[in-house]
């Protein structure tokens, strides 16, 4: 019998208090909060610290040069490999949106979402997942999109027809074990597949893959 898995580590960096508590409150038991942060130094500082395996992270923040939720990720550059950011904020605006993603953000949730959706949306990214609001995808879409500039027909040709459908589903947010079920082949199988997908299209991660994918219109 397995063992139960161990909760995701987090660390909390929002400039209201009482949203912080709120927020710490409504995320479920497969979610440990470790600290939390108020400025960009104080985030830069707990981040730092703790390592933990998820950020969840303000956009708008007072302190260091201003900028943000993008200093605090460019703060923590040498992290991004072991510990994932989701941005969650109230704002929606395009600019916002793509600022944060393309310094290294995995996703971007408005605060309108549940605390169950938030949770949800920690533990996909904690799995590699990128993870949007649905009306923000079509921002990175657009901003990823337009710099597109090799065939996408080439690119697909590359791609055995099974390697697509597992390169679709897995850039659409799917775990390996979502895509093994809807696929009926087995988790290996699907692990094997998405390797020989990055190998070919030569990207390094899921969330590489994700926005190669949007860039493409392909999601």
């Amino acid at each position: 019998m397995s063992s139960p898995a161990e909760p995701i580590s987090v660390v909390v960096v929002d400039d209201h208090a009482i949203f912080r508590s709120g927020l710490k409150a409504d995320l479920d038991a497969r979610i440990d909060v470790l600290a939390e942060a108020a400025t960009v130094e104080a985030a830069i500082a707990a981040i730092r610290r703790f390592q933990p395996q998820v950020v969840l992270l303000d956009v708008h923040l007072p302190g260091g040069s201003g900028g943000g939720g993008a200093e605090v990720l460019a703060g923590c550059a040498d992290l991004l490999g072991s510990t994932r950011f989701l941005a969650l904020s109230v704002s929606d605006a395009a600019e916002d949106v793509v600022t944060v993603i393309r310094a290294g953000a995995r996703g971007y949730v408005t605060k309108t979402i549940s605390g169950a959706e938030i949770s949800d949306a920690v533990v996909r990214v904690a799995d590699g997942d990128a993870v949007f609001s649905p009306r923000l995808a079509g921002f990175v879409l657009d901003a990823f999109g337009a710099s597109t500039t090799v065939s996408v027909e080439d690119e697909l040709d590359r791609l055995s027809v099974r390697e697509r459908e597992v390169m679709r589903l897995i850039a659409r947010g799917y775990s390996y074990k979502e895509v093994a079920k809807e696929l009926f082949i087995s988790v290996k199988t699907v692990e094997t597949h998405v390797s020989a997908v990055l190998r070919k299209l030569q990207l390094s991660s899921r969330h590489e893959l994700t926005r190669w994918a949007a860039a493409r219109r392909l999601l």
